[in-house]
């Protein structure tokens, strides 16, 4: 197989990504999951919008930072999506997502398996600025999904508001202006009962 052929083989299957739910449901139709794909269109947006906001001595490179928000749900396709307060999911998703990042970048060619599993383990470690301002983008953008239809995974969960903010740090590290306005939604979501005390 030719490099252009492993690499339309790889676009065509990560249509996939379009078929898989995720908890949250769309603010525009809150009888819809969400999917995979709808996650990361927003997030892309979101990093791009707020990327002036990290609190960082050295500059943000935004353009890592989505390839990293681009690939690395890119695993759910054949691990699944595991929901972040699933204790029993989270036993063994490490090694689910690390053996589906390896199957799945594999059918690349090798140079671009290499950057793809090398941003995919960046995003996992969190060492790095990117790393982790990419991930405050993925712990905010279900902030402000489920608060903007009115708490209801919150609800569905019974999530406690500790949770939710001790879950969400990394927003308070790496982008704390933006930490500071989600303390007012979620302490809103609280006095209106869609987080438990």
């Amino acid at each position: 197989m030719t490099s252009l052929e492993k690499r339309m083989q790889f676009i065509v299957e990560a249509d996939k990504l379009k078929s898989i739910l995720r908890q949250s449901t769309l603010i525009c139709n809150r009888e819809q999951r969400e999917n995979d794909a709808e996650h990361t269109w927003h997030l892309t947006l979101c990093a791009i919008l707020l990327s002036d906001y990290v609190s960082s001595k050295e500059p943000v490179d935004v353009l890592r930072v989505l390839k990293m928000l681009i690939i690395h749900d890119m695993v759910e396709i054949e691990a699944g999506d595991t929901y972040c307060y699933d204790e029993v999911g989270y036993q063994d998703k490490e090694q689910r997502e690390r053996d589906a990042a390896t199957n799945l970048f594999s059918t690349l060619p090798k140079e671009q398996y290499d950057e793809f599993m090398a941003l995919w383990e960046e995003f996992e470690e969190m060492d790095t600025v990117e790393a982790k301002y990419a991930s405050a983008i993925d712990r905010l953008q279900p902030v402000l999904q489920i608060y903007y239809c009115d708490g209801n995974t919150w609800i569905e969960n019974s999530i406690d508001i500790e949770r939710e903010l001790k879950r969400n740090e990394v927003i308070k590290e790496i982008v704390p202006e933006v930490w500071a306005y989600v303390e007012t939604l979620v302490e809103d979501a609280t006095n209106k009962g869609w987080l438990k005390r």
